[in-house]
């Protein structure tokens, strides 16, 4: 008897991303990969963004489903929320990915599949592996900013992979459980990095996969002066076991 398909939650964070929701939803339908869901996590977009997904789940219901949270309180807040529900649903692979069309949909395919054939605990969307590339848009001074944050996290982290910072990634469940997601208390940027340092301390390999980069295609960047400065301290902390 053939193995019946994993579950797949794609878990979207958004923030006033009602131009791009649509369109992502279509890309990741257009996958046809069966048993693949897509949670929203709207924290209450001013833009409609949450009426929009209500919308998207009343016309598939078996294929989206939104979670509304009354509070912007921030990336990591909003991927442990999704990420719980989805596990207490039964999923049994998470995606992250972002709402904002800069991760290409189509290598899902791919992260599902290294994680089907290899003993990858999670799998990275990787900018910086070869064959992966940043945004063609962004100015020197961002490239020269995101090549320094890996190079820092490692040093001090050793994660020993290309893109510490990375926001695309497909993880097994079981990972998930045994990093105990649900406690992270990080926020931002700096919650991608945690969930890495902590699957490197139990042992689980990270493996990495090629992706192209986009700049987002509208809307407003979420990097603020206090995400950066989180994700600047994160690592001592981690370090220092101050973390929890």
């Amino acid at each position: 008897m053939p193995e019946s398909s994993p579950r797949i939650t794609v878990v979207v964070p958004t923030y006033n991303e009602r131009d791009n929701l649509p369109v992502l939803a279509a890309l990741l339908a257009g996958l046809r990969l069966p048993n693949l869901r897509v949670l929203v996590v709207d924290d209450n977009s001013p833009d409609g963004t949450g009426d929009i997904a209500d919308k998207l789940a009343l016309e598939s219901p078996e294929s989206v489903g939104v979670l509304h949270r009354t509070a912007k309180n921030g990336l990591g807040r909003a991927y442990v929320a999704g990420i719980s529900q989805a596990l207490d649903e039964g999923a049994d692979i998470v995606i992250q990915m972002d709402a904002d069309l800069s991760h290409p949909a189509q290598v899902i395919v791919t992260m599902v599949e290294i994680l089907a054939t290899t003993d990858a605990s999670v799998v990275l969307g990787s900018r910086y592996v070869a064959g992966g590339s940043v945004a063609g848009e962004w100015a020197w001074h961002r490239k020269a900013l995101s090549a320094w944050a890996n190079f820092y996290v490692n040093a001090i982290l050793r994660l020993h992979v290309k893109d510490a910072t990375a926001g695309f990634k497909a993880w097994r469940a079981e990972t998930l459980r045994a990093i105990e997601v649900g406690s992270i208390r990080s926020n931002g940027y700096a919650f991608q990095v945690e969930m890495n340092y902590r699957t490197v301390r139990r042992g689980m390999r990270i493996a990495e996969t090629p992706i192209k980069f986009e700049e987002r295609a509208d809307g407003a960047s979420k990097m603020t002066l206090s995400v950066q400065i989180e994700s600047a301290l994160l690592p001592w902390k981690l370090l220092f076991g101050r973390s929890r």
